[in-house]
């Protein structure tokens, strides 16, 4: 045990000798203008179990690069308040995150609220009895600890507010499937621990000035196990049924217009990729949800509108989870015999016209930026006519392995910790096959953008597998495809997925020429292939007369016969990693 978790843990095993905590918010009692630093965090974490001590459990699952305890409550009323009670007592577990980007920290506040209330018997009841809630009240927090008046410029409240990124800088949703940050890595462990059924992601969006106040994202429901979709729909809509009975207007797509800051354009509903949180979990066969409070409306309506989706959440646990595990289990038990999956998808050109409540605005030229300026009147209400385009379709399908995927020894050292983290099944071959029948990816383009993004420069690998023969070593990797999480194999290991370890860089060494022929050998070797090969003569004839770009550079002509050349590096482009009929 690190040493925060250990003082932690001591301060919440000491026995109390004086009356019951008090375990009202610094959110509450200003009437919801402020919220509590993380020190409260770690009180009512310790308070909770202390107020409801065969209810809660508080522990701590990671340290921050800061040394702070990231905290969890399990919550339940069944006494299952460990990861191992609650899978022998078949129980469904929801895991309700908050703080992932610590600016938008309204589901700490409504999570302590609404776990409370359904302690007690005024929210949800009866739901504790039928499942384990999983509430990390913040996700982030060392970014929570970066808190100051003006970290969120286009959100209402509270008076002061943590940071959207980690202290090393990792924004968190995108982190889900290259696993950088210590807290990711932290977080994957509970996951595995845990399995939680649900993932729940509660954020504040960016965006434009309107009236709807929170959108409901759930997935599976364009992506994944076919027969999960209805599931992850029915869960969608019956969270937003709920809420529009307590007075929100909810919407299940992502509020943000088609063209940046021209409302009249619509929206654009889309699937997520696995950097996000509703993009992974189904590819783990889980359901997860993207709660999105709108920004512009004040803290107090936004806290109470989050702690309305986590009350609903957990009577719709309580209702449907136990076919809802059933199914799940049933989709893990299909993954084994997975043939194929999308690995994008495309939105598709259906349209379909909608009123959506906005405000009254303009857009007039702008003296400062040149551009156009547009400014909302949110003292009269419009109603705005416009196009939203929500059928997502598979775009690219890619086959899977008959067998899995080879990762020879000099690349399993970046593979398998990856492979740990997310819970995937591997074998270390402690045997060299040896030349051996496989697929091999080669990068007929490759791209690599000019600029880093999360600490990755991003690579494009566009090509195909092909049968080949490669000499494989001992001490290989074999990822069976016979698997749960068959899906989440493919989605890392399929290079020209779009987060891939390929495409996220971790293999960009093996787009990176390493051996050169000097210009005055390659010269010579060019003049003497010419010579021997009256085809090559005839080919690079017909490339000079075809391509003025190429005539006229000397290295690109030098080039044309380097890559022809004997010496050439076979390897070049190869992506290092291999698919496999054969199960080792």
């Amino acid at each position: 045990m690190n040493r925060s978790a250990l003082l932690f843990a001591l301060s919440v095993t000491v026995p109390f000798a004086h009356a019951a905590p008090d375990l009202s918010t610094v959110a509450e009692r200003s009437g919801y203008q402020a919220t509590g630093r993380y020190d409260e965090v770690q009180r009512l974490c310790a308070d909770y179990q202390k107020a409801y001590p065969k209810a809660v459990r508080c522990f701590s699952f990671g340290e921050t690069p800061e040394g702070r305890p990231m905290l969890a409550m399990a919550v339940s009323r069944s006494g299952a308040l460990t990861a191992k009670a609650a899978q022998q007592r078949k129980l469904p577990v929801l895991l309700v995150q908050g703080g992932i980007h610590a600016g938008e920290i309204d589901g700490k506040d409504a999570g302590f609220w609404a776990l409370r209330e359904a302690l007690d018997g005024k929210a949800a009841p009866g739901a504790l009895e039928k499942q384990v809630v999983l509430f990390v009240p913040v996700f982030n927090v060392d970014g929570h600890e970066r808190f100051g008046k003006n970290h969120r410029p286009n959100q209402r409240g509270p008076e002061e507010m943590g940071w959207r990124v980690t202290a090393q800088n990792y924004n968190l949703n995108r982190d889900y499937v290259k696993a950088d940050a210590p807290e990711m890595q932290a977080m994957l462990r509970l996951v595995n621990e845990w399995d939680p059924l649900a993932y729940i992601d509660l954020h504040v969006t960016d965006g434009a000035k309107f009236q709807p106040d929170v959108s409901i994202q759930v997935e599976p429901v364009h992506g994944g196990d076919a027969a999960l979709q209805p599931l992850g729909k029915q869960l969608r809509d019956n969270v937003m049924a709920d809420l529009r009975k307590q007075g929100s207007d909810p919407r299940h797509f992502y509020i943000s217009f088609d063209k940046t800051d021209q409302p009249d354009s619509g929206f654009v509903d889309s699937m997520s990729t696995p950097r996000f949180s509703t993009g992974y979990f189904l590819l783990r066969n889980r359901f997860a949800m993207l709660v999105e409070t709108h920004s512009w409306r004040d803290y107090p309506h936004r806290v109470k509108v989050t702690r309305n989706t986590i009350v609903s959440l957990m009577d719709q646990m309580a209702q449907h989870g136990a076919a809802w595990a059933k199914a799940a289990a049933e989709a893990d038990a299909r993954a084994l015999k997975l043939a194929d999956m999308p690995i994008s998808y495309k939105t598709t050109g259906r349209t379909e016209m909608i009123d959506f409540p906005g405000y009254e605005f303009t857009r007039t030229p702008s003296d400062i930026s040149g551009g156009t300026w547009t400014r909302y009147d949110e003292s009269k209400p419009q109603k705005w006519t416009v196009p939203l385009r929500d059928e997502v379709v598979p775009d690219v399908i890619a086959k899977a392995p008959a067998g899995g995927y080879l990762i020879p020894a000099a690349q399993a050292v970046l593979v398998e910790p990856k492979l740990k983290l997310h819970g995937i099944s591997y074998k270390l071959l402690s045997r060299a096959p040896g030349k051996v029948a496989v697929e091999t990816f080669r990068a007929d383009e490759a791209r690599l953008t000019a600029t880093s993004f999360e600490g990755h420069q991003l690579a494009t690998w566009k090509g195909a597998w092909k049968a080949e023969q490669r000499e494989v070593g001992k001490n290989a990797l074999f990822v069976p495809i016979a698997q749960p999480k068959a899906r989440l194999v493919m989605t890392m290991l399929e290079p020209h997925n779009a987060d891939s370890l390929a495409a996220w860089g971790i293999f960009n060494n093996y787009l990176e020429r390493k051996e050169y022929m000097e210009e005055y050998v390659a010269e010579e070797a060019a003049r003497e292939m010419l010579a021997a090969d009256p085809a090559l003569a005839a080919a690079f004839k017909a490339r000079l007369e075809s391509d003025p770009a190429f005539a006229k550079s000397p290295r690109a002509r030098l080039d044309f016969f380097a890559r022809r050349h004997a010496t050439w590096d076979e390897r070049h482009n190869l992506y290092p990693v291999y698919r496999s009929d054969v199960v080792y």
